[in-house]
């Protein structure tokens, strides 16, 4: 293995196109990526397809992502990247490390995140935030570090819980990783009856990638809500400013990647107004999966079993639209205990722990 000082870090440009004379460099950075992912959690549920690597790390007018890899002994055996945030949480930068396993512990992951870390000062970001993510191995043991708001933990020997505490992050929340496998899902009418009751003065709307123009401007004020309506734990995150340009700007953005948002929506019959959503994304290149991204219950909409309604239907259309596929994954936060039993409820199971990881440096 090769000494950090025999290594060398190196920005990531973007290729015109992944079949362009300039995409060998984005091609074998993906390699890695994929390389790293398979080790680690045994699948490639996480790793997104090509195009939608391509068109997602592509800068908009509201985030900047800088890509970097480390080389050493003639091939890429990391990757880094700096997220910045350019209309909301403008002092903040979200950092990560990956490293392939014959390359750990020999000092090239934290050469990378001293990079990072670097590239984040130069940017004027003093809030450093990351995430990690483990599957439930045995070889972890029993031990657990507490979320400080109390509710969830990380195992403590997992490799990106030593790294980050090593580092000088702390823990500010943890969040689970889950997956439903729809072929052994129970039966969710007798749920959908009940949630149907209790929310009989809301309709549902739904859609599929682009929401309707009469109602992205209250959708917008729903997506905005989600970064503050849904538990951040203890990390130093504002309010996201969403608008009109931005949802479009995502649903572009979406597209670019080849993916299929579906999405549901309730709406007060009474009032005409939106009180929540749910969005699902299938990306055609991994048929075999679907991913449950935001679902939001507007604080004056909730005690209506709403969030319940809005998951089974979007998941009715999922299996209606897309039969192939045959499992969902999500994420929450260990204290959204609400959402979580919904989740139990409709047969989704822990399939690892991710904590989330914060650092001032000024």
């Amino acid at each position: 293995m090769a000494d950090p000082v025999e290594a060398s870090i190196h920005e990531l440009h973007l290729p015109a196109g992944l079949d362009s004379a300039d995409a060998a460099e984005f091609l074998e950075y993906c390699a890695v990526l994929d390389e790293i992912l398979l080790d680690h959690w045994g699948h490639l549920d996480l790793a997104a397809s090509l195009p939608a690597r391509l068109a997602g790390w592509a800068d908009n007018d509201y985030r900047r992502l800088r890509n970097f890899y480390l080389r050493a002994e003639g091939r890429i055996v990391g990757r880094g990247f700096v997220e910045l945030s350019l209309k909301d949480n403008l002092d903040s930068a979200w950092l990560r490390v990956d490293m392939l396993p014959a390359h750990r512990r020999k000092g090239l992951g934290s050469m990378m995140l001293r990079h990072l870390e670097a590239v984040a000062h130069d940017e004027g970001r003093r809030v450093l935030m990351a995430s990690s993510g483990d599957p439930e191995r045995p070889e972890h043991g029993p031990e657990v570090l507490l979320s400080p708001v109390g509710t969830g933990a990380v195992p403590r020997n997992a490799p990106g819980t030593a790294f980050a505490l090593h580092h000088g992050y702390t823990l500010a929340q943890a969040t689970r990783y889950s997956t439903l496998m729809l072929a052994s899902a129970p039966d969710w009418s007798g749920l959908m009856e009940e949630a149907e009751s209790a929310s009989s003065g809301y309709e549902l709307l739904g859609w599929t990638n682009a929401c309707p123009a009469d109602l992205v401007d209250e959708f917008a004020v729903l997506m905005g809500r989600m970064s503050t309506d849904a538990p951040v734990g203890g990390l130093d995150y504002e309010a996201e400013a969403w608008d009109r340009a931005r949802v479009r700007t995502l649903e572009h953005e979406t597209a670019e990647e080849g993916q299929v948002c579906l999405v549901t929506a309730a709406r007060h019959r009474a009032s005409g107004s939106l009180g929540g959503y749910t969005a699902l994304y299938v990306d055609p290149l991994k048929p075999w999966l679907a991913d449950q991204d935001d679902t939001l219950v507007a604080a004056d909409h909730r005690g209506h079993r709403l969030g319940m309604r809005l998951k089974i239907a979007n998941l009715r259309r999922l299996k209606s639209e897309f039969p192939a596929v045959v499992r969902v994954t999500t994420m929450n936060a260990e204290e959204n205990r609400y959402m979580l039993a919904i989740n139990v409820a409709l047969g989704f199971t822990p399939t690892g722990a991710y904590g989330e990881w914060q650092k001032r440096t000024g």
